[in-house]
């Protein structure tokens, strides 16, 4: 039996451990054994915690997930939910612990990463009782409400129909960079999500049959996505061209032309034109929807055009393509109709 190696171990030392395992022997436990026993139980104990099961959550959760959502998921996890539990074994764990948790999240000031946080957990423990990891799932006890103070919603935020002709205008002489000023008027023709927008590609664009495929990859629903493109946005993806085109993204980081630029990139620019609180990326969807409803466009077809599909993925899948002739039609009126608001 290994007792140490000299000179990093003393003779001291060494006659101390195996006078102590002498002992073991002794008593009648083979120490050897118990070694074994011992390395055993740890690799159990590691196998059984929670960023271990967390990992194999991951690896099974992120088929069909983008790699920027899934990146961003692993991160979450690093900063926020494995200082606290990841050495923990899962099947210890309460929910006194992820309230612990959550609360400390929230103290940074960001509520809404503390809510995403036990979210994540709880789909964790799902995984974990599926696979015979753990017997309960204790985020399962926890509504953030009885936990979170309620967070400001600021994130939704839009200006009235009436201020639209002035933040159009201040968009057209935003004097920040091209880019920027480019894919907010692309985020106002197009109401499309701002991810969804600012992860465009070239290849996903035709301008010569006026249309956007996105692919379901990039989707919040997870199924694909058509806009049909008006003149006006057609006029803007040719100018863009000019700028990124010789690259695959539409809308290039800065400093690195193979990420797109940041979510926070058409936040920030609205902000600086004096809409903080007021308006967001997402404001311009909830826009569109408002004004094409009040002016008779028909409900399926603004749906549709918001991606709001079926939960059904076989369905939504098939009516992604439905109604393609009256949804350019209407794209192309609501481009007019910004042209004219612009205008007054």
């Amino acid at each position: 039996m290994a007792l140490g190696i000299y000179p990093q171990v003393s003779l001291a030392e060494v006659r101390e451990r195996h006078t102590e395992e002498r002992k073991t022997l002794a008593s009648g436990v083979d120490p050897m054994a118990k070694k074994k026993a011992d390395r055993q139980a740890q690799q159990e104990l590691h196998e059984s915690s929670f960023r271990s099961v967390a990992d194999k959550w991951m690896a099974h959760w992120r088929v069909g997930i983008t790699d920027r959502h899934a990146e961003m998921t692993r991160r979450r996890l690093e900063a926020n939910v494995y200082p606290e539990l990841g050495n923990r074994p899962i099947m210890e764990i309460e929910s006194p612990e992820l309230v612990a948790m959550v609360k400390k999240i929230e103290s940074r000031g960001v509520g809404d990463m503390a809510k995403r946080a036990l979210e994540t957990t709880g789909q964790i423990f799902r995984y974990a009782i599926a696979h015979g990891y753990a017997t309960r799932n204790p985020a399962a006890d926890i509504k953030p409400r009885d936990v979170l103070k309620a967070t400001s919603k600021a994130n939704l935020a839009r200006v009235e129909a009436k201020e639209l002709p002035d933040l159009l205008r201040k968009i057209e002489l935003y004097q920040g960079t091209h880019v920027t000023r480019m894919a907010m008027k692309l985020m106002a023709h197009t109401f499309v999500r701002t991810g969804e927008l600012i992860g465009a590609e070239w290849s996903e664009i035709d301008l010569e049959h006026k249309r956007w495929d996105i692919p379901k990859e990039r989707m919040k629903m997870r199924t694909p996505h058509i806009v049909t493109l008006s003149r006006q946005v057609v006029e803007i993806l040719t100018l863009l061209r000019h700028l990124t085109g010789k690259g695959r993204l539409l809308f290039p980081g800065e400093y690195n032309p193979n990420k797109p630029i940041s979510n926070n990139t058409i936040l920030k620019a609205l902000e600086r034109m004096g809409y903080k609180y007021r308006m967001t990326g997402h404001g311009f969807r909830g826009l569109a929807s408002t004004i094409l409803h009040e002016h008779g466009f028909d409900h399926q077809h603004i749906e549709l055009q918001l991606a709001h599909a079926p939960r059904n993925a076989v369905s939504a899948a098939y009516n992604h393509a439905l109604y393609l002739a009256p949804r350019a039609k209407m794209m192309q009126w609501w481009s007019e109709y910004l042209e004219k608001q612009q205008k007054l």
